[in-house]
C-alpha cells in the first residue's frame, strides 16, 4: 500500500506535474485513473478544469462567482461528478493520480473514500497536496504518506518504482 504525495509551493506548478506525468506514464502504456487538474483563464481568478483520466471528459469544477467574491469558488457538484467518473474507470487501473488532496477531502468527502479505497486494495496512489490542508493529508494517511520529490524525475521513477513493486 502505497501513497505518494508532491507539494509545489507555486501556484499551479503541483498542477502541471501531475498533468505531465500523467501524459507521460499513459503514452508508454500504463493504465492510469484519477484526474489532473489545469487551470485558465487567470485574469483575476483562474477556470479549474479536472481531466479524468485516462480517457474521460473534461470537468468544470470552478464556478464564476463575480470580481467582488471572497468565498470558495469550487462548484461541489462538478467535483463529485469528476470523482463519479473517475470511479467508473478504475477497473484495471494500475495507478491512482488525483490532482489534490484538497478542502474537500480533509473534510472527508471528494475523492477521499475512494483514496482509502484504492490504497486499502494495494493500488498506489499520487497525490498533490497544499499548504493548506497538508496536516489533514497527514492525518488521513499517517505512516502511509510517503513524500515524492516534486521534480518530472523523481515522480516518474517513483511510479516506475510502485508499478514494478505491483508486477
Amino acid at each position: 500500500m502505497r501513497i505518494g504525495y508532491v507539494f509545489l509551493p507555486e501556484r499551479g506548478a503541483t498542477d502541471r506535474l501531475l498533468s505531465d506525468l500523467a501524459l507521460r506514464l499513459l503514452a508508454e502504456g500504463v493504465a492510469l485513473a484519477g484526474a489532473v487538474q489545469s487551470n485558465s483563464s487567470c485574469d483575476l481568478h483562474c477556470d479549474m478544469d479536472l481531466r479524468v483520466l485516462p480517457d474521460g471528459p473534461v470537468v468544470r469544477i470552478s464556478q464564476r462567482l463575480g470580481t467582488a467574491s471572497q468565498g470558495c469558488r469550487l462548484d461541489a457538484g462538478a467535483l463529485e461528478a469528476a470523482v463519479m467518473e473517475v470511479a467508473a474507470r478504475l477497473d484495471g487501473a494500475q495507478v491512482l493520480i488525483v490532482n489534490k488532496f484538497g478542502k474537500h477531502e480533509s473534510e472527508g468527502r471528494g475523492f477521499r473514500q475512494m483514496l482509502a479505497d484504492v490504497a486499502a486494495a494495494g493500488m498506489p496512489v499520487l497525490i498533490g497536496i497544499n499548504s493548506m490542508n497538508r496536516q489533514a493529508f497527514f492525518d488521513f494517511a499517517g505512516d502511509l504518506a510517503e513524500a515524492v520529490e516534486a521534480t518530472p524525475e523523481a515522480v516518474l521513477a517513483w511510479s516506475r518504482s510502485v508499478l514494478a513493486e505491483a508486477a
